[in-house]
């Protein structure tokens, strides 16, 4: 993961990195630790570091190990990240974040909706409405092409997921959303712990979007004053 940037103060654009073969989740990691190492010492750039990862299942400082239901399926990290169980795997946009909260507020929870409100505005951008819920981690999409559940709950899938790391207020890991990831790789897992409700993808929902419409959309909504590409 390469420098393209400068760094200034919190109102300059963070450099936006692109990797297009699948990305090592190890690897990844070792390059966040990095950059992020570098933000903090002032040598690197803030980056928004967009990817995908092959098949895999990471488990955040809440993983419960009953929810990992079949760990034999694909290899299991320790992300370290907040939050539970996730998926990654092709056709899942991955976007890192690494951002001085330290220049930008020190509100993690401020940091955490910014990131939510901007998968809102990404998926808005295709014409999807994306909810938060209470008690629910993650952006969440209303089925009412779907039953309701068993005891009478309207239907709503979980199409993004939200964890993020920080070091010394510098955040990594981030946001993930569905494309067109193959949705059964969800099931050896409980996403994030929550059970009952199910997962969902732009093209689950009939949207023909490529990567690069959503990876456009999510420069244009953009809480950082990214120019559209």
């Amino acid at each position: 993961m390469e420098r393209d940037g400068s760094l200034s103060d919190a109102t300059t654009q963070p450099d936006w990195i692109t990797s297009g073969p699948l990305v090592d989740y190890r690897t990844a990691l070792r390059e966040m630790e990095h950059r992020v190492e570098s933000i903090i010492e002032g040598s690197a750039a803030e980056a928004i570091w967009l990817l995908e990862h092959p098949p895999l299942y990471t488990a955040g400082t809440s993983a419960k190990l009953e929810d990992l239901k079949d760990p034999d399926r694909f290899p299991v990290h320790q992300a370290r990240r907040g939050g539970q169980y996730t998926y990654h795997g092709p056709g899942q946009r991955v976007a890192y974040c690494m951002l001085d909260l330290g220049r930008r507020g020190r509100d993690v929870r401020a940091f955490v909706q910014t990131l939510e409100h901007w998968v809102i505005d990404t998926l808005a951008e295709f014409g999807v409405t994306g909810e938060i819920r209470e008690g629910r981690v993650g952006v969440w999409v209303p089925r009412p092409d779907r039953p309701p559940l068993p005891d009478g709950t309207p239907r709503e899938d979980k199409i993004a997921a939200i964890g993020i790391r920080l070091r010394r207020w510098v955040s990594f890991h981030g946001i993930s959303i569905n494309l067109e990831p193959d949705l059964e790789h969800f099931d050896g897992i409980v996403p994030c712990g929550i059970s009952g409700h199910g997962v969902t993808s732009l093209v689950d929902l009939g949207l023909p979007v490529s990567m690069d419409d959503l990876d456009a959309a999510l420069r244009r909504t953009s809480p950082w004053h990214q120019t559209p590409a």
